[in-house]
């Protein structure tokens, strides 16, 4: 081992403290990063996930600027025999105001969304039916299923009660009906239907008074890596202007939501950038602090006869020694922690690129620092003890 190695170690043994201090001040603060990552990763696996089994599905079909007039089940019979295709199912949305009567009082509720499935083939291409608590999904063409938030602003009807929804339909013309709830959905976090209100499509293209047809046709894969695949089939075989047809993955459906909800997670990442500013502060203080207490040692060095890239080599080996046991400490940290939310988070997507960056930051931080030693070593060797608190306060300002 090269002697300048073992001056590096001897300096690093004498102070254990400092060493552990800094190697866990790095390894804690690549852990802060980790488990703001791991937590704002899985809240954005688990909206992508209810997106698709409530709303979009994996391939979400609509017309431009107007209702899907070709048949819904020849649309749905052709996109089933795409081998990667699992069930499609149509959909229509609209909005209606809501009269429940309880207690003598009735309760009123207004634009309150709605939308129209098909009791069949929905169950299969969505897993809206298993939000169900209370009651089941809907069957009947008079049956209605209300969300969680809707029932709630109504006064907490009942299974079985009778309520009144009054639509505009295609002409403006109010349309009365009476619908019998058949069941209380509940989703979490009310990303999916809690503030909805879900009927028979066929119903709703009657009061609508558009029959035959469909605003949306949800698609749910087999395999989901291949959505584009299945959107290009779609597109290529109906390419005329008269379809106008639109698909999308996903990604492009749901870009509105996953859009403000990733704004939401560069503007909470803040704190984890904060505990990665407060670490860097600790190694700041911990590597002033060794700098200044081996001035002593630097100028004795310098009257031997050693020059200034030896002395320098035995600082850059002592912060390598340090980043590497602080930044290894703190991947068997994050490991661990991955592996414990390993049912919300995938982990090899997860420690990834970001991780090996911020690694690299940390150990760059800590080599940047010790380059200051160059203000002791600058100096004539009679001069090497008095520059104790010179040499700390350049590797302060340094630092920062």
């Amino acid at each position: 081992m090269d002697y300048r190695a073992k001056v590096g170690l001897r300096f690093i043994t004498r102070r254990k403290g400092s060493l552990i201090a800094a190697s866990l001040a790095v390894s804690i603060a690549i852990l802060v990063v980790q488990v703001n990552s791991v937590i704002f990763q899985g809240l954005y696996n688990a909206i992508i996930r209810d997106q698709i089994n409530y709303r979009f599905g994996h391939v979400y079909i609509t017309r431009n600027e107007n209702f899907i007039t070709k048949s819904d089940k020849m649309l749905v019979n052709w996109l089933e025999r795409i081998p990667y295709v699992e069930a499609a199912a149509p959909r229509l949305d609209s909005t209606a105001s809501i009269n429940a009567t309880g207690s003598g009082q009735t309760v009123r509720d207004y634009d309150v969304p709605v939308i129209g499935v098909d009791p069949v083939l929905d169950v299969q291409a969505s897993t809206m039916y298993t939000t169900v608590g209370d009651g089941q999904y809907v069957s009947s063409r008079n049956s209605i299923v209300l969300g969680a938030l809707v029932a709630r602003d109504l006064g907490n009807p009942h299974v079985g009660d009778s309520i009144k929804l009054k639509f505009k339909d295609r002409n403006g013309i109010d349309q009365l009906r009476r619908f019998t709830i058949m069941g209380i959905t509940q989703t979490a976090g009310s990303v999916g239907l809690d503030n909805s209100v879900i009927m028979n499509i066929d119903t709703l293209r009657e009061i609508l008074g558009r029959p035959h047809e469909t605003q949306s046709i949800m698609v749910r894969l087999n395999d989901p890596t291949k959505d584009q695949v299945v959107k290009d089939l779609f597109l290529n075989a109906f390419p005329t202007r008269s379809d106008n047809f639109k698909a999308q993955t996903i990604e492009e459906s749901a870009e509105q939501t996953l859009s403000g909800f990733r704004s939401g997670i560069a503007l909470i990442n803040l704190v984890g950038y904060f505990g990665m500013m407060s670490s860097a502060f600790a190694v700041v203080t911990i590597q002033m602090m060794q700098v200044t207490s081996k001035t002593r040692e630097i100028g004795i060095m310098r009257a031997i006869g050693s020059k200034r890239k030896d002395i320098l080599m035995i600082f850059i080996f002592q912060g390598m020694v340090i980043g590497a046991i602080g930044a290894g400490l703190g991947t068997v940290l994050c490991i661990v922690y991955s592996l414990c939310k390993r049912n919300t988070l995938d982990i090899p997507r997860q420690f990834g690129l970001r991780g090996i960056l911020q690694l690299a930051w940390y150990i760059a931080d800590r080599h940047f620092g010790i380059c200051t030693c160059y203000s002791g070593i600058n100096l004539p060797s009679i001069q090497g003890n008095k520059t104790t608190t010179s040499g700390g306060h350049a590797i302060w300002l340094i630092q920062f």
